[in-house]
């Protein structure tokens, strides 16, 4: 057990997810802090069964919850490690953490890999296996970037790529309906985000000959947002399934590509130009747009 590692999770109606992620990590420390937003569901109930350090906090954007959790951490310790509540420890991360973590190392933040599971199958290929997060870190070195979708820890210091397979198991969703409904809603963040910030967001250095977190943001920035709209969409499905071999992931792949390199790059495209539209039609900013298509605030896009 390290006690100076604390793991922090947040959560919002997650009692399908909370108990196996939490029994993911037992044994690594006894300092696990979730910071909840309002859950109606069993998720408080399971939370203290378990002895978790339950903290509430309103829920603005995942940024500044994330950035809120660490600045609030409960246990004051000098290492933080961010978990998402549908997230679990491999047994191989779980013995890595137990057994080859060193408080003392000269590294002051670790990136691990993340394994996709969709429909109850790992995604292993269209580019999803190996992505690197950044996840464990020194709390006086690291923080989550000011970005409102597909965010990353940020690092001011010396990192660590630790080996593929000593990986974050990530259950995207619990069922299709929750997939689609989810990425609804990120579709319209991320075409706001994008429109507002002209496509270039967030505070991870994006490099061509970086780190993979700051690869992956140079090819974003600097490629596929600057393609048209909707070609965008049809090529990073076609690269994904044929060139990095999704259909090799057989028909959960399917699903899981099609949807997510496909139908929803497409849905923000298409909310992209509905939002151009209502603006130029009706002479509106992009805030009161957003409002009278959506109900959505702006400010959750301001930091």
């Amino acid at each position: 057990m390290n006690p100076d590692l604390t793991i922090i999770i947040l959560t919002y109606n997650e009692e399908r997810n909370i108990k196996s992620c939490i029994d993911s990590i037992q044994g690594i420390t006894a300092n696990i802090s979730a910071v909840d937003s309002g859950s109606t569901d069993n998720t408080l109930k399971i939370l203290h069964e378990y002895g978790v350090k339950v903290l509430s906090h309103p829920f603005e954007n995942y940024s500044k919850q994330r950035n809120w959790a660490q600045h609030n951490n409960p246990f004051g310790t000098q290492w933080v490690f961010h978990l998402d509540a549908g997230e679990q420890f491999s047994p191989a991360l779980k013995k890595w953490m137990q057994t080859e973590f060193n408080p003392d190392s000269e590294f002051d933040g670790f990136m691990f890999c993340r394994r996709m599971v969709f429909m109850d199958k790992w995604i292993k290929h269209g580019g999803l296996y190996p992505t690197y997060h950044m996840r464990l870190f020194r709390s006086n070195k690291g923080k989550c970037e000011e970005k409102v979708y597909d965010q990353h820890f940020i690092l001011d210091g010396k990192k660590c790529v630790v080996n593929k397979k000593i990986d974050i198991i990530d259950y995207v969703a619990s069922d299709l309906r929750s997939f689609t409904s989810g990425h609804n809603r990120w579709a319209i963040i991320e075409a706001a985000e994008i429109l507002m910030y002209q496509g270039v967001t967030g505070n991870v250095d994006a490099k061509i000959q970086g780190n993979p977190i700051e690869k992956r943001r140079w090819f974003k920035n600097n490629v596929f947002q600057k393609m048209p709209l909707f070609l965008r969409s049809f090529l990073y499905f076609n690269y994904r399934y044929f060139i990095r071999l999704g259909f090799l992931d057989g028909k959960a792949g399917l699903a899981c590509h099609f949807l997510q390199g496909f139908w929803f790059r497409f849905l923000v495209d298409a909310t992209i130009l509905e939002l151009k539209t209502k603006m130029k039609k009706d002479q509106l900013s992009l805030e009161d747009a957003l409002m009278q298509l959506y109900g959505f605030d702006i400010k959750k896009l301001v930091y």
